[in-house]
């Protein structure tokens, strides 16, 4: 599931396939075509691995809420949980492929139910209202976008890209910076 993790992020559902991911894995591409069945159900199975590792984060974060925070202070909180999960930039662009893929009639449902999951889990499990979960949903999902396409990449020669990615993470741009951006020296 790894070893597809990172074959699916870095070249999609299209450009993935069952060889990449066994050449990635170290095993042969008939081993995992007979543990999956098909391309088409090992990437499902990778995205559900990666929304159910979103969901988990959530969930634990949410058991540890005192009960008394604001919906702000709650945004934080799971935004935090998210930077750290997203250090694994295979959960990031995962879920990245599957949400374009909405159209799709295999792979549309699955989106759906993985952003419906983790709304619902914002909005009634963290107990914030509606308004609230879109608003970090919505912030979640630009933040998304802006790791995907690498925007942290030109934040030194655009102060533009700069100030976009600063107001958006806000307190959380530096440590999504050092744990996800600049690890590896990227």
């Amino acid at each position: 599931m790894q070893a597809a993790s990172v074959v699916f992020a870095e070249r999609g559902y299209a450009g993935g396939t069952t060889d990449a991911v066994a050449k990635q894995a170290g095993i042969s591409q008939a081993y995992v075509v007979r543990m999956f069945g098909s391309k088409e159900q090992l990437f499902v199975e990778v995205a559900k691995r990666a929304a159910d590792r979103v969901a988990a984060g959530f969930r634990s974060a949410i058991a540890e809420f005192a009960g008394n925070e604001t919906a702000h202070e709650k945004q934080a909180i799971l935004g935090k949980v998210y930077a750290d999960l997203v250090a694994d930039r295979g959960i990031l662009l995962v879920l990245m492929h599957l949400f374009t893929m909405g159209h799709d009639p295999t792979f549309g449902p699955n989106s759906r139910e993985c952003f419906l999951r983790i709304y619902r889990l914002v909005r009634d499990d963290a107990g914030m209202g509606p308004g609230e979960a879109t608003q970090f949903m919505a912030q979640g999902m630009l933040v998304n976008t802006l790791l995907a396409m690498r925007i942290p990449d030109v934040l030194d020669e655009q102060p533009d890209a700069a100030e976009l990615f600063d107001y958006c993470t806000g307190a959380q741009t530096d440590g999504i910076l050092e744990m996800y951006w600049r690890p590896n020296g990227a």
